[in-house]
């Protein structure tokens, strides 16, 4: 069984391209991300970390949304 995971380093352009080589020397793959895909990765990361798992019905949701 192969587990395979991965990181993400958020760093400046320079920094980017040595460790992009770095992990291409160690047999890694690079994929290179726009900052937008990133901010959707650390918000679904965080939304994750604060699931209830609880169910919530229309109604509440749409009453909770008219008060302003």
């Amino acid at each position: 069984m192969v587990i395979m995971g991965a990181i993400i380093v958020k760093a400046d352009k320079k920094s980017n391209k040595i460790l992009s080589e770095l992990a291409r020397r160690l047999g890694g793959s690079v994929i290179h991300i726009e900052d937008d895909q990133y901010e959707e990765i650390a918000l679904g990361t965080a939304m994750d970390s604060v699931k209830t798992g609880e169910l919530a019905d229309r109604d509440s949701i749409m009453q909770k949304l008219s008060v302003k």
